[in-house]
């Protein structure tokens, strides 16, 4: 019999890939299992040129399939406690989410301890690389380059919010979890890979997962995980884009404020458009203006008074009034090593029995 991987007639053996069955104790389509020989292949063996990426759940490599295609294999670094059935069963389920601004999982590879993933290879990495990276390393991104990562970003983590069949939290929503494709449009990746470790639940964790930076205050401080913390990243990230700054590494003013407090006092300043990257030679200001303050009603202290993806989609594609009468003040995670011994790292707010209020005027200006 011969099958494919990727498309085309080709036969198992060379491919070094089957598709899984009853057999393998999980039913599924989509998903190809590669056998490790194969991924060593791809890879080089694994060698170091081909590493384009890490993070918390593994190292990423390029990789060269035998029949020519191109992708990106996830080596996890975490071990999971799970079988082999139910480790398929999840990256079956991941693998059914499909949207044109995530990420898409092609298979993965486990024998004995290893576990790996093989997602589609997105040319231009990372926003991480492109916009925060080395300067060799970047990517000319004019403004309606920018407006096309918030936008399409934002879908995907509202598809993944509200329309995937398995709701997903994604806990560490961050630049370098925003691939770019050929034409540079967003893909996120990483989603659901924390169902893949035993300590994940679906609405409150107790281990934080995420990244300093962009970690929510309830999240830093409770533990508490819901949509609401993914909100509270993707208006971190969204000043990042709009500022070419890195909220994890830069430091702002003489009292050394992170970038969402440098916003928060250039608005209260009237001066928000000072935040923006200084590369961006022309940009509409009204526009960009609206957008950061998007940005700031994603990172309320307060979780309820956020507004869900689905809320921020609509805002940032429809010339609304924002109702900035409901607009409060963002705080932050910092890390004990950027704050005063005698102080406590979680900086949070008391504003959370307030009620919340409509966060748009959904008319045209």
């Amino acid at each position: 019999m011969n099958l494919s991987c990727f498309g085309g007639l080709n036969s198992l053996k060379e491919k070094g890939c089957r598709s899984l069955t009853q057999a393998d104790g999980v039913a599924t389509n989509n998903v190809r299992l590669f056998s490790y020989n194969a991924m060593r292949y791809a890879t080089g063996d694994f060698h170091p040129s081909n590493k384009i990426g890490g993070g918390g759940f593994g190292v990423v490599y390029k990789g060269v399939l035998r029949d020519g295609n191109q992708v990106a294999i996830k080596s996890l670094s975490a071990e999971s406690k799970q079988g082999t059935r139910e480790f398929l069963t999840e990256i079956e389920m991941i693998s059914n989410i499909q949207h044109p601004n995530l990420v898409q999982l092609i298979g993965c590879c486990v024998e004995g301890s290893r576990r790996m993933l093989v997602y589609e290879y997105l040319e231009n990495n990372s926003l991480a690389t492109a916009l925060l990276g080395p300067k060799r390393k970047r990517i000319a991104l004019d403004w309606p380059k920018r407006v096309t990562i918030c936008m399409g970003t934002a879908r995907g983590l509202a598809f993944l919010h509200e329309e995937a069949k398995q709701r997903i939290v994604h806990r560490d929503i961050k630049a370098s979890n925003i691939l770019l494709d050929g034409s540079l449009h967003p893909k996120i990746g990483d989603f659901g890979l924390a169902k893949l470790f035993p300590d994940n639940v679906t609405h409150i964790s107790t281990r934080v997962a995420g990244t300093v930076g962009y970690l929510a205050p309830e999240y830093a401080l409770l533990g508490q995980l819901t949509k609401k913390a993914d909100i509270y990243s993707f208006g971190v990230l969204m000043l990042e884009i709009i500022s070419g700054r890195s909220s994890s590494k830069a430091a702002f003013g003489e009292n050394l404020l992170v970038l969402v407090e440098w916003a928060w006092k250039l608005r209260e300043e009237e001066r928000l458009l000072e935040i923006v990257d200084p590369e961006l030679e022309e940009y509409p200001e009204v526009e960009v203006v609206r957008f950061i303050k998007v940005a700031l009603f994603c990172t309320q202290a307060a979780s309820h008074q956020r507004p869900s993806m689905k809320q921020v989609v609509e805002m940032l594609s429809k010339e609304v009034n924002l109702n900035e009468k409901a607009l409060t003040q963002p705080h932050v995670y910092k890390d004990h090593t950027s704050q005063n011994s005698s102080t406590n790292p979680l900086i949070t707010s008391t504003l959370l029995n307030s009620s919340p209020q409509s966060m748009t005027q959904i008319q045209p200006r």
